[in-house]
């Protein structure tokens, strides 16, 4: 519990004045059915009207005292459970976002969503009523139970018989709902990941009319997540009839034996009142201590997994990094008998590269092609650290990627991943995501460089048309030049696009290979396609195939030396190649 210890100090005196002010209810509470027995027994049996008054303006103030703690009380305890989560919320978000791609993984996204949201407000939903109950049902049974051997002792006994028992059914109760809960949460999780997969996808699913098969599937996961809380709340369900049975046998008992008490003249009827009051009180600080530690079982579900994420081992970081000030200068990239798998702790078996070599110069521009599969996006990847090798070495400016910081390693690495990503927000916001602080001059440059700025220009609104979410409301080539336009406003010294011309037509391509040739002289522009027009002017070709390097060179180098490249080559341009 040390880690939550942080996100208490700072609202330390809310933590301790909600339930303090929980207490001056219970003292309320505890004292109004004994100044009741007192207005009974003297006040109504002698018909003492001042009496009555002076007890009841006794009363009115208990009540004031009682409404003034328990409003203050459920104010603080707000505040501690609100606060407490939201810096919580905070620091899981941050862990996340410093998780590597393999860390990332690990979690399907719906189950990161459901542990940043769900399973944060599971927590404070029960902090916040642990903080109202804490002292407020252990001080209402104390001293109900005080109160009630005060008024009489052999009539008290019957708490010593039923009191273990209900605390018994409470352990039990807790015993079952813990796993249950556990489970709902992971249903949770799957039914989480299947709304954002196909809300995500719907163009898709409407393109190939699926809507029917994607409500069958999600009213199978939500059939499910609702089967599970059935099965767990079946336990809270039981639970409140059988303290409710308890409650009311008691009372029926002591009804009995105090009502032939007053009968022989031992008890007053005030008392038996008071007492029967006092009854309902300890039984239901027995109730509300129940619901806690039964919230508090989902509750601990919630923690378990919010845990998963805070222990997550972060496999990227700066720890190997000796030469933290480095930034990237020249833009040489260099493999060195590099492999890579992914899961490698799963062995030989995983490996989607192999025995890598190459170097490019500053400024050189660098094709890689082969088939689907072939490693070429993993390859890349390992240039900014996404993953680390498995064997081998990355150099970039001569030294180890692991040896630099990650913040300057990935300043100096520009990259277009092979799946663009626009975010909600105007174009002008998303393309400063390259350079926040760029004039709009060098915003505007970077955009005629990627053949953006005519698009984007016979926008009504231009630069400030909001993009919807994922950058809906642009086609797939107007997607793929603004993400190279924001890649080019970062001025990385090595630029890498992985397949980002794809929907993009072969003149407007031509023309941003142009610009790259002209603006990006001293820029080093790895670039994976499948079209060889992409790439047959580049200074080096790697041609990859099942993770090995089978063909290297220039495009003429490579027509008389690689066969498999000749194919590509016969196939897509539709004319037969010597070699």
């Amino acid at each position: 519990m040390k880690r939550y210890k942080k996100y208490v100090m700072p609202y330390l005196a809310a933590f301790i004045t909600g339930p303090i002010m929980m207490l001056t209810e219970v003292f309320g509470e505890v004292m109004l059915p004994k100044l009741m027995s007192l207005i009974i027994n003297n006040g109504v049996a002698n018909r003492d009207l001042g009496y009555i008054v002076r007890i009841g303006a006794v009363m009115v103030f208990c009540v004031i005292l009682m409404a003034m703690g328990g409003t203050l009380g459920a104010y603080f305890s707000a505040k501690a459970s609100i606060c407490f989560t939201s810096d919580l919320r905070r620091d899981v978000f941050a862990k996340v976002q410093r998780f590597s791609f393999e860390n990332i993984d690990n979690f399907s996204t719906g189950s990161l969503v459901t542990r940043l949201t769900n399973d944060i407000q599971q927590v404070q939903n029960v902090m916040m009523m642990a903080l109202r109950m804490a002292l407020r049902a252990p001080g209402m049974f104390v001293g109900a139970l005080i109160m009630a051997f005060a008024i009489n002792g052999k009539l008290a006994l019957v708490f010593l018989i039923v009191i273990p028992v209900l605390l018994l059914l409470i352990v039990l109760i807790l015993k079952t709902a813990f796993p249950r809960f556990e489970i709902m949460q992971k249903k949770l999780d799957r039914l989480n990941s299947g709304i954002q997969e196909s809300l995500t996808n719907v163009r898709v699913v409407k393109s190939f009319v699926r809507e029917y098969h994607e409500i069958k599937k999600f009213a199978g996961l939500n059939e499910d997540l609702k089967e599970s809380s059935l099965s767990a709340m079946k336990i809270v369900i039981a639970s409140m009839p059988v303290m409710m049975f308890a409650m009311n046998v008691t009372t029926l008992a002591i009804v009995w034996y105090g009502g032939n008490m007053i009968i022989a003249g031992n008890m007053q009827v005030g008392d038996l009142t008071a007492f029967t009051t006092y009854i309902v009180q300890i039984l239901m600080s027995l109730m509300m201590l129940s619901m806690v530690f039964l919230q508090s079982s989902r509750a601990s579900a919630s923690l378990k997994r919010i845990n998963e994420v805070m222990d997550t081992e972060i496999d990227l970081n700066d720890d190997t990094a000796s030469r933290k000030d480095k930034k990237v200068e020249e833009g040489r990239v260099e493999f060195k008998d590099v492999s890579f798998g992914y899961g490698r702790e799963n062995g030989e078996s995983d490996k989607v590269l192999e025995h890598i070599s190459f170097t490019a110069e500053p400024g050189q521009t660098i094709g890689i092609i082969g088939s689907t599969g072939s490693g070429k996006t993993s390859l890349v990847q390992l240039i900014p650290r996404l993953y680390d090798v498995s064997e081998g070495q990355v150099l970039v400016d001569g030294v180890d990627v692991r040896e630099y910081s990650l913040k300057n390693l990935r300043n100096g690495v520009g990259m277009v991943l092979q799946k663009n990503v626009l975010f909600s927000g105007t174009v002008e916001e998303n393309l400063r995501w390259g350079d926040e602080d760029a004039p709009m001059e060098e915003l505007v440059e970077a955009s005629e460089s990627a053949q953006a700025h005519g698009f984007v220009s016979s926008f009504a609104e231009g630069y400030n048309t909001e993009l919807g979410q994922g950058g809906s409301n642009v086609s797939g080539g107007q997607k793929q030049r603004l993400c190279i336009a924001r890649a080019l406003l970062k001025k990385p010294k090595i630029l890498i696009l992985d397949d980002s011309t794809s929907a993009v037509d072969t003149a407007t391509e031509a023309k941003i290979r142009e610009s790259f040739g002209k603006e990006l002289k001293d820029t080093t522009k790895i670039i994976i396609a499948q079209r060889i027009s992409s790439v047959q002017n580049a200074d080096q070709i790697l041609v990859l195939d099942n993770g090995t390097v089978i063909g290297h060179g220039t495009h003429e180098e490579l027509l008389k030396t690689c066969e498999a490249y000749g194919e590509i080559y016969s196939t897509q341009m539709g004319q037969g190649v010597t070699a």
